[in-house]
């Protein structure tokens, strides 16, 4: 295999929308074979590098590469789409719908309807098929959308908030689904909110704010990057009031049920930070706190998260930044994954 095999390359991309800068020279990388999370505050951009890798959104500058070479439209046949909003028929059925965006993307009818069936059942959709899309639930419907993205095996998958409107079940089905398609080496860019999720599921991220990067590796770099921090708990203080001594060499972040945690001006300091624990009394807890992506993600954009790890709205929406995923879907033909339309319309040259 060529160095370049899989690699989806984004480099310098730029776009504004009149005078609101969406992109700003945006450039990452994705690797091949791993759940990679693209995150960032409302209006960030994500939608529009989203829509701008998959060729239903124009750029101003910039390359977005794939294998080496840059996207075309039988490239675009091999990508698995799926936009934030709804892509599909809604009086469509959908095994009916599944079927046709499989045949749009080049299978015959027997493997369209072959996968048709079995992303159905992978899905949670067994039962369903003859129903209509609008008939669904929320997220039953967002499960035919994933399932329109992945009904003809892609080799790129780009999904914009996969995640939204679904139950805990969903949830665990949509990773196992997600993790099994990045083993078995398809290349993934996934946008999601819901940083806890990215944190379990994703290997790397990147982290845009106003249209470029400013945080990008795996998940685990980024989590022992920043301010070295240590949690501490002696028994019978659960007010931490033993921290009173380490002024000087170390910070306190928080308390909670007791435990301590401290941020440390160097390393060496957590031994001086042992050092007044013991003297308070037996030492319970005591190691080293690595981030949490949500901190992460703050320290870095600066925008609200919550207990849950779910992004607020703590930056305000940028127009154009979050562009309508829906307008992906119509510029697509208005169907699941948004790219069939630019699949039928080259199926029928």
């Amino acid at each position: 295999m060529g160095g370049s095999d899989g690699v989806l390359e984004l480099t310098g991309l730029r776009r504004t929308y009149g005078d609101v800068v969406a992109l700003d020279g945006l450039s990452f990388t994705v690797p091949p074979g791993q759940v990679f999370g693209f995150l960032g505050p409302n209006g960030a951009g994500k939608t529009t590098a989203m829509r701008a890798i998959v060729g239903v959104a124009s750029l101003d500058g910039g390359t977005v590469r794939w294998n080496g070479a840059p996207i075309d439209q039988d490239a675009r046949r091999r990508i698995g789409y799926m936009p934030e909003e709804r892509g599909l028929y809604p009086s469509m059925r959908v095994a009916e719908q599944l079927e046709y965006l499989a045949r749009l993307h080049g299978l015959d009818q027997a493997r369209a309807r072959s996968a048709a069936r079995y992303w159905a059942g992978r899905l949670g959709l067994a039962g369903h098929e003859q129903a209509k899309v609008e008939a669904l639930s929320l997220g039953n419907q967002q499960r035919v959308q994933l399932a329109a993205a992945l009904v003809h095996q892609p080799d790129l998958l780009v999904l914009d908030e996969p995640f939204s409107g679904l139950d805990p079940v969903g949830v665990d089905a949509m990773s196992d689904v997600l993790a099994e398609r990045a083993a078995a080496g398809v290349t993934m860019l996934f946008s999601s909110h819901q940083l806890d999720l990215v944190e379990h599921l994703c290997t790397s991220v990147a982290i845009i704010h106003r249209g470029a990067l400013v945080a990008g590796g795996t998940v685990d770099e980024l989590s022992r990057g920043g301010q070295l921090r240590v949690a501490v708990r002696v028994a019978g203080d659960d007010r931490a009031q033993w921290t009173g001594g380490v002024a000087g060499f170390a910070t306190v972040v928080g308390v909670a049920d007791g435990t301590a945690t401290l941020a440390l001006t160097r390393r060496e300091d957590a031994q001086a930070v042992l050092d007044v624990a013991r003297r308070a009394g037996p030492v319970e807890q005591f190691g080293f706190e690595r981030r949490r992506l949500s901190e992460v993600f703050r320290d870095v954009v600066g925008a609200e998260v919550d207990e849950g790890g779910t992004v607020g709205a703590g930056v305000a929406a940028r127009a154009g930044g979050g562009g309508s995923a829906g307008g992906a879907g119509g510029a697509g033909g208005g169907t699941g994954g948004g790219l069939s339309g630019v699949a039928g319309r080259e199926a029928s040259r």
